[in-house]
């Protein structure tokens, strides 16, 4: 009887370090060369999961900096106070 791997969450769900995190892993696993074929397809499918979470996350950041940068006219901080009620 062959005991089922722990069901591991889905990428959507996971932090960029927790997807990293994973990612070294499954890369570090694959470099081995020790899995089985259909082992290392589920992981290379695991992996690009993985890596298409982080650049969410990357591209997310990316985003998010640019509305906040001079160079697109977004502010780098809150204006003062006196500067918001005008």
């Amino acid at each position: 009887m062959s005991q089922e791997p722990p069901a591991r969450p889905d990428p959507a769900t996971l932090s960029y370090e927790q997807a990293r995190a994973e990612l070294v892993d499954v890369v570090q696993r694959l470099e081995q060369g020790a899995a089985t074929l259909e082992d290392s397809l589920a992981l290379w499918e695991r992996g690009e999961a993985l890596a298409a979470r982080c650049q969410e996350w990357l591209d997310g950041a990316r985003d998010r900096l640019a509305r906040v940068s001079p160079a697109s006219g977004g502010a780098t901080e809150a204006p003062a106070p006196a500067e918001r009620d005008r």
